[in-house]
């Protein structure tokens, strides 16, 4: 391949999993993390979703949750969603709403993220790092 960045047709891209915690996922990422609720069905085949993403941009998460259930534990700590910024005052504010739900940081499993950033844990055990992207431009 001559450009890598010609080969990706792609136009738009999301990131699903499932959850046996639906409502309390969507209250983590949109009240916490600034999400907004981009699309949602229910009852489809007995499962249940919400699409959650920042309006306009190309990417997006969704959860489903089956009637049934689903076996849905996080894989490990080191399963990571990497949110930059790219001001400080963005960064300080996306710290202050996690705060504001009461959701406190946790120790990242790799040391890489110490010092640089801060990472919480949702109602899954999925972790999600906020990093400081203009303080951290070199790393």
């Amino acid at each position: 391949m001559d450009n890598v960045a010609d080969s990706c047709n792609a136009v738009q891209y999301r990131v699903a999993r499932p959850t046996d915690r639906l409502n309390e996922l969507v209250a983590f990422y949109t009240n916490g993390l600034g999400f907004a609720v981009i699309g949602s069905f229910s009852g489809h085949d007995g499962y249940d979703g919400v699409m959650l993403g920042c309006p306009g941009l190309p990417f997006h998460l969704e959860f489903t949750q089956h009637a049934n259930g689903s076996p849905c534990l996080a894989p490990t700590k080191d399963n990571l969603l990497v949110l930059y910024f790219d001001t400080p005052e963005k960064y300080k504010a996306a710290i202050a709403r996690m705060v504001g739900t009461g959701c406190r940081p946790v120790a990242p499993e790799n040391s890489y993220w110490e010092g640089k950033s801060f990472t919480y844990q949702d109602p899954d055990g999925w972790r999600v790092v906020l990093f400081d992207g203009v303080l951290n431009a070199a790393s």
